[in-house]
C-alpha cells in the first residue's frame, strides 16, 4: 500500500464526487426548480434511461481505477471499494457546500436506481462508505505484508450476507409500495412505462433501521474475522 497511490486514487474519487454532485444539481434545476422533494416528479423516459446508464458507467469508471492501480484481484477490489466510498462521501459534501443540501443527515435521498429504487437517509450510505474504506485499507495493509492475502469462504459469505441485508433495508419500502398495488406477475407483464408512471407517486414512509443495523453488524463481523485471521497470520510469518 503506497501512500502516493492512495493519495491519487483519493484525488480521483473526490473529483468524481464533484462531477456527480454537479450533474445532480443540473438535474434538480431541470426537474425540481422549487427544490427536490418526494413524491418524485415524472421524468421523460429518455432522461430516466440516461440517468440509469450514467450510474452504471460511474461504477465502471470506479472499477477501471481499481483494475489499473491494483496488483492483484484482491487489491483491485480494495481500490474499487475505497474509491467508491470516497466518491460517495464527497458527493454529499459538495452538495452541502454548493446548494446546502441535505438539510440534515436524516434527510431522505434516492441512493441508487438499479435494479429498483434504493431510498434511505443520507447518514446510512455515509456509514457504509466508512465501513468500505476500513475494509479496503485493511485489505491493502495486509496485502502489502503478505501477497497471499484473501477472503476465506466464511468471511466472504458473512460480508455478502451483511451487504444483502443492507440492500434490503434500502429497497424494502419502495418494494412494499409497488407490491401494494401490483402483484409480481403484473410487474413482469405490464409495460415498463406504466410501472414507471406509477412509481413517481412513491413517497418514503419508513426506513427499516433494524434491518440496516443488523446488516451493519454482520458486515462488521466479517471484517473482524478477516482482520483477526490476518493479524495472526502475519505474526506467524514474522516468527
Amino acid at each position: 500500500m503506497k501512500p502516493k497511490t492512495i493519495f491519487w486514487v483519493t484525488v480521483f474519487a473526490v473529483s468524481m464526487g464533484f462531477f456527480e454532485s454537479a450533474i445532480v444539481i443540473y438535474l434538480r434545476e431541470m426537474i425540481y426548480p422549487n427544490g427536490f422533494a418526494f413524491p418524485l416528479q415524472p421524468v421523460e423516459r429518455g432522461l430516466a434511461t440516461t440517468e440509469i446508464l450514467r450510474e452504471a458507467f460511474s461504477l465502471l469508471m470506479l472499477l477501471s481505477v481499481g483494475i489499473l492501480v491494483g496488483k492483484s484481484t484482491f487489491t483491485r477490489f480494495a481500490y474499487f471499494l475505497y474509491s467508491f466510498a470516497v466518491w460517495d462521501i464527497f458527493y454529499y459534501i459538495f452538495l452541502k457546500i454548493l446548494i446546502n443540501w441535505p438539510e440534515s443527515l436524516m434527510t431522505m435521498d434516492i441512493l441508487f436506481l438499479l435494479p429498483v429504487t434504493w431510498v434511505g437517509p443520507v447518514v446510512a450510505p455515509v456509514i457504509l462508505s466508512f465501513l468500505m474504506i476500513l475494509l479496503a485499507l485493511l485489505i491493502l495493509y495486509f496485502s502489502a505484508r503478505n501477497e497471499q492475502v484473501h477472503l476465506k469462504a466464511h468471511e466472504l459469505v458473512t460480508l455478502i450476507t451483511g451487504s444483502v441485508i443492507v440492500i434490503i433495508s434500502f429497497t424494502q419500502d419502495y418494494i412494499r409500495f409497488i407490491l401494494s398495488h401490483y402483484t409480481a406477475a403484473d410487474i413482469w407483464s405490464l409495460p415498463a412505462k406504466d410501472i414507471l408512471k406509477f412509481s413517481v407517486q412513491y413517497y418514503p414512509e419508513n426506513f427499516y433501521w433494524p434491518i440496516f443495523i443488523g446488516g451493519l453488524v454482520v458486515i462488521l463481523v466479517g471484517i473482524g474475522l478477516f482482520t483477526k485471521r490476518n493479524i495472526l497470520l502475519i505474526k506467524d510469518l514474522l516468527q
